[in-house]
């Protein structure tokens, strides 16, 4: 699985970051950065929570 991002829709809410440090940081903005776009098998479950509470549905999780 791979992550993609939309930086553009981001509104800085850190909900990602809560969720799935290893995977998201945010920037001084606050707009979300990504650390893995790859994550491991044991964080995919947090990855999805992730996706699920973006508030603007900044963060996709696709198939490679």
């Amino acid at each position: 699985m791979k992550v993609e991002l939309d930086t553009d829709k981001c509104v800085a809410s850190g909900q990602c970051v809560l969720t799935a440090m290893d995977v998201f940081d945010q920037d001084d903005d606050g707009i979300v950065v990504l650390l893995a776009e790859e994550p491991g098998a044991d964080q995919l479950d947090d990855v999805r929570e992730a996706v699920a509470v973006c508030p603007a549905a900044a963060i996709r999780l696709v198939e490679k």
